[in-house]
């Protein structure tokens, strides 16, 4: 089944919605048609419509930053607009970049995991667009885990955060759509919402059947896989394993340089984990988080369950010894989901 997206929706079927009015775009590199057109450029090229100013989330307006680096306002060299950073100094719109906007299209796309900061982008948006009086437009697209499953936990919301402003599972299974209703109905986020839904999208599709491209919306999710074991691997970040980052499969590799590759590989292997393989692989190179890798693969029809397997992959490792410094070969076992 053919899907559309928001973007695609909106073009199509919902220009009223913009004619005569000025407005403002949150977008990223991922925000595109079927056939790799950007919104920005789309938008600018509508008549009776003015694109007046830009606004870009974490990596930028075409991804070019790493994860947690301070982006800073530009100028787009495509379009020649402003394009203001929601991850530099500031995370939300400012009442001065908000001045004379009629409404802010929003065509961020998620991946579907509490900790990608993408939705809290919005979040921080809607609530400033509240008070300026500007119009929401969210343009919906699919989120690459499917919506028909949920996993992990619920954090406390004393603990709320930029990668959790508001209670949601590790594996949330919305759309960038929904969570934006969802916001305005439980979250109190009083602002003028419109979200332009896609067309065709089931909860139990995976990325492939959308017929959509992948663009990786970020530098290190280069992939739907790495979508899929994200959930999971991003929490190996808060351990003294790697979890692959510049690698060519991140958040797939985990390791480091202590690791006996092969035992490790075995030993997780052996648990029968339900929809992952894992294998050894090995790499020699820089690591933020210390090298050596388990390196494994989500075979999405077999229903993985990222959030679990973690675990599982952190307590064979524990009471292992921290990296040495300067060290940067690197061991580990890779996973692979099965066939």
């Amino acid at each position: 089944m053919r899907v559309e997206s928001g973007l695609e929706v909106l073009l199509d079927r919902h220009l009223p919605w913009l004619r005569g009015r000025r407005l403002g775009l949150l977008a990223h590199q991922a925000s595109v048609t079927r056939d790799l057109a950007h919104a920005a450029q789309l938008l600018r090229d509508l008549r009776g419509v003015r694109l007046a100013r830009l606004f870009a989330p974490e990596h930028g307006l075409w991804g070019a930053a790493q994860d947690h680096a301070p982006v800073a306002s530009t100028r787009d060299q495509v379009t020649g607009l402003e394009v203001w950073s929601l991850y530099g100094e500031r995370r939300a719109p400012t009442p001065e970049t908000l001045a004379g906007l009629d409404a802010l299209v929003v065509d961020l796309q998620d991946i579907g995991a509490r900790y990608y900061t993408f939705v809290w982008t919005l979040a921080l948006a809607m609530r400033e667009c509240a008070r300026a009086g500007v119009r929401v437009i969210v343009l919906d697209r699919p989120n690459p885990l499917g919506g028909d499953r949920v996993e992990g936990n619920v954090p406390d919301p004393a603990f709320a955060s930029f990668v959790g402003l508001y209670p949601l599972p590790a594996r949330h299974g919305f759309t960038i759509g929904e969570l934006a209703r969802r916001f305005v109905l439980e979250e109190g986020i009083r602002c003028d919402l419109t979200v332009a839904r896609m067309r065709g999208w089931r909860r139990a599709m995976l990325w492939e059947d959308t017929g959509l491209p992948w663009v990786p919306p970020s530098p290190n999710m280069p992939t739907p896989d790495t979508a899929r074991v994200y959930p999971g691997g991003c929490l190996i970040e808060g351990t003294n394993l790697s979890e692959g980052r510049g690698t060519t499969r991140p958040f797939e590799w985990i390791g480091a340089p202590y690791l006996d590759g092969h035992r490790y590989a075995a030993a997780l292997d052996a648990m029968s984990l339900p929809g992952v393989r894992f294998r050894p692989a090995a790499s020699s190179r820089p690591s933020t988080s210390g090298p050596a890798r388990s390196a494994g693969r989500p075979d999405p029809r077999d229903r993985p369950t990222p959030v679990q397997t973690v675990p599982h992959r952190h307590r064979r490792d524990r009471g292992r010894p921290p990296p040495g410094a300067g060290r940067v070969s690197v061991e580990g076992a890779a996973v692979r989901v099965r066939a």
